[in-house]
């Protein structure tokens, strides 16, 4: 176990380098839990919350924070950090023969790559049985990854329907004529990532990555998607100027909950949940009349993702003195200046299944 009495966190999450033939992992650690940084990120993103998870799991989980898509690697695309993300869950999963399950932790983009990884990692419940014996474990009847049973995958303040449309990037101001501009220039800034951001990638004359990516077809993402126990959403209701609350939360407009205040005092910034039950309905009408092809491929998302149920978090740090800073407080990306989104993590822990 780790040195302070809880689960196993990789140093690579803490001290910023790797471990994996440390003497200190528990025999009877076997759920894998993967957590991974934005855009621009690296692995110390989640220092303080792995540090949480490993007090709260005793001798129950290895916590690893991603470290092959750091920095400026994560302007490559979706596509490319997946694969690369791919490998490197791979390369644990052999090193550590006891696993048997595993969970996501994703924050902003990381959520976009981390759905492209299970997609490259799932394996059908009929195929599983094809897996090197030492590399199955756990089969279920959804299937596995990679021989793991999948139980949480958790979204942190991630760009579900991509950056295009109104108030999707708020620091944008929801200005029609700025977000058309953005998205001729995206490319300029944050390169091929920012293209799938915007919807506006095109390889090989294929449709958006995200589109493909709400289907089975270049991989079995929505399967994979759908293996895992639970899936969750965490959003800012607002301040967050980076990641709108719609996008996050993968929600039309009309269904943005009304809110009030926190639910309850253990977590004082959390206003709103939901569970919502998975809908095989075919597309609706859009909220508004003035139809554009980049309404119809939004709809097109949520319609996609919430095939599969869905909980929803949604959090305010509207009367915090960090509030402006929502998009790395909910994630407590550095333990001093984003404390007060400690409770969002601890509400993670309190409902996380092991």
């Amino acid at each position: 176990m780790g040195s302070d009495g809880g689960a196993y966190v990789e140093e690579s999450c803490v001290e910023g380098t790797r471990d994996f033939s440390s003497s200190e992992v528990s025999s009877s650690a076997d759920h894998l839990v993967v957590m991974v940084h934005g855009i621009l990120g690296s692995t110390s993103d989640w220092k303080f919350a792995a540090s949480q998870f490993g007090k709260a799991f005793t001798d129950t989980v290895i916590v690893h924070c991603s470290e092959r898509n750091m920095n400026m690697l994560t302007l490559d695309g979706v596509d490319v950090m997946g694969e690369r993300l791919a490998e490197e869950v791979i390369d644990i999963i052999k090193k550590r023969r006891r696993l048997k399950k595993i969970s996501f932790i994703a924050h902003s983009v990381g959520g976009l790559v981390a759905r492209y990884t299970i997609g490259r990692l799932y394996r059908p419940a009929s195929k599983s049985q094809e897996l090197p014996a030492d590399d199955f474990q756990g089969l279920n009847a959804k299937g596995t990854i990679y021989g793991l049973k999948a139980m949480n995958f958790i979204t942190v303040a991630t760009p579900h329907l991509g950056s295009w449309g109104n108030k999707q990037v708020p620091f944008l101001f929801g200005l029609t004529a700025v977000e058309k501009v953005a998205a001729l220039i995206i490319h300029l800034i944050f390169r091929r990532t920012g293209r799938h951001l915007f919807l506006t990638d095109n390889d090989a004359q294929k449709p958006p990555l995200l589109q493909r990516m709400v289907e089975d077809c270049d991989l079995q993402f929505m399967s994979a998607l759908e293996a895992f126990e639970r899936r969750v959403a965490y959003s800012n209701v607002g301040n967050d100027h980076i990641v709108g609350w719609r996008t996050s939360s993968i929600r039309r407009n009309s269904e943005l909950p009304k809110w009030d205040k926190s639910l309850n005092e253990k977590y004082p910034h959390i206003v709103y949940q939901e569970y919502t039950e998975g809908s095989t309905s075919e597309n609706r009408p859009l909220d508004n009349t003035d139809l554009n092809s980049n309404d119809v491929l939004e709809e097109k998302l949520v319609v996609g993702l919430t095939r599969l149920s869905w909980e929803r978090v949604d959090v305010s740090f509207h009367s915090s003195k960090q509030r402006f800073a929502a998009h790395s407080v909910i994630q407590v990306k550095d333990a001093l200046m984003h404390s007060e989104g400690a409770d969002v993590i601890q509400h993670m822990i309190d409902h996380f299944l092991i």
